[in-house]
């Protein structure tokens, strides 16, 4: 697994959808480093929804990953975030003192 090391393929969380080309191109997943022909069906990756950075990767890599809680999407990642204190606690808070 490349992306568990951090660096310019580590983020915090992915959005994927699926790809295939007509160009006889080769990639090669980030996930496992193996060959990617670009006529196969596979998922385009884009780290915290960036177009620029985005990879290619094989579709059972992308859901191993996914199963295993390697790649998470953008709501996944945002429910495990602190929540900000709320108007009433704020309030509370400012009273207090």
């Amino acid at each position: 697994m490349l992306w568990a090391v951090p660096g310019p393929l580590a983020s915090r969380w992915y959005s994927m959808r699926r790809a295939q080309s007509t160009k006889p191109a080769t990639y090669r997943c980030p996930l496992c480093g193996r060959r990617l022909p670009a006529l196969s069906e596979h998922t385009l990756l884009f780290p915290e929804g960036q177009a620029q950075g985005r990879r290619h990767a094989h579709t059972a890599c992308v859901l191993a990953a996914r199963r295993d809680g390697r790649l998470l999407t953008r709501e996944e990642f945002a429910r495990t975030q602190p929540r900000p204190p709320s108007l009433l606690a704020r309030i509370r808070a400012r009273l207090a003192r």
